[in-house]
């Protein structure tokens, strides 16, 4: 079970803070080496000791919520042994039309674990879930140095919904994506303060989301646009179509989990999102 203690670590200000001593995933410094042989600490999730230079023990990390399988191009989790005829996995919204991003990579599902991680992250504003959320977003993406996109774009809060909020988790996220993959991280403006999405469904989501992100400079021909938590897809699709005016052309969505929703559709068993 999750230790709310070991997550939540309150503070005053913005979660544009001083990172934790606890050593990050892959290609952690010497000294983040030193500090973790010298003082080792348990695993996030249960407690037990944990390997080499991880926050959690390999038990704990089999059991999370996994996004597997999933859509290729939205990230929408499928049932076992789903599959269209060409043997891909892709949900029926991608193969009966043009996907907004070429790949999608979402790791995990809005579940357990990660949905208190997320949320202890995003309004409690704790950097140690924020940390961690990092660390296995890098272990779950497996994107190999060659699939690396040329620039990083983050989903942007509105300003004001920022202030309100005291951080921009998306661009929190991206920043240290950026940083650890060492990709260019790339600006993009939220236009509208749009209305929250919560109540929303899939169609006036996207209605909601139109025109209301906009990027000033070139960009790149390969994009990875970066948010939190993955819904419809809605604000990274109407993100991509900005890009797409930009100048970019493969464009990949990533996120730390995707938001499963039981779709009752007849002759359709597979898990869809509102």
């Amino acid at each position: 079970m999750l230790r709310q203690r070991h997550l939540v670590r309150p503070f005053s200000s913005a979660v544009e803070h001083p990172e934790p001593v606890e050593t990050i995933v892959g290609q952690a410094s010497t000294k983040d080496q030193w500090w973790s042989y010298c003082l080792p600490g348990p695993c996030c999730f249960c407690l037990a000791p944990c390997e080499s230079l991880r926050s959690w023990c390999q038990r704990c990390f089999d059991g999370l919520p996994w996004n597997v399988p999933s859509c290729e191009s939205c990230a929408e989790p499928l049932a076992r042994g789903y599959s269209h005829g060409n043997g891909t996995a892709c949900c029926r919204r991608c193969f009966e039309g043009a996907a907004p991003f070429q790949v999608a990579r979402v790791p995990f599902r809005y579940e357990t674990e990660i949905a208190i991680l997320v949320q202890h992250f995003k309004f409690d504003a704790s950097p140690r879930a924020g940390t961690l959320l990092v660390e296995l977003m890098l272990a779950g993406l497996r994107c190999e140095a060659s699939e690396l996109p040329e620039a990083l774009i983050a989903v942007p809060l509105h300003p004001l919904r920022a202030r309100q909020r005291g951080f921009d988790q998306g661009r929190w996220i991206a920043r240290r994506l950026a940083s650890r993959l060492g990709v260019p991280l790339v600006t993009a403006l939220r236009t509208r303060n749009t209305p929250t999405q919560r109540e929303l469904d899939r169609q006036r989501r996207h209605e909601n989301l139109a025109d209301a992100f906009r990027v000033d400079e070139p960009l790149p021909r390969s994009v990875a646009l970066v948010d939190d938590v993955m819904t419809t897809g809605a604000t990274l699709a109407a993100l991509a179509h900005a890009c797409r005016e930009a100048g970019a052309r493969h464009i990949e969505a990533w996120a730390l989990a995707r938001t499963p929703f039981l779709d009752v559709s007849p002759g359709l068993q597979h898990l869809s999102s509102r």
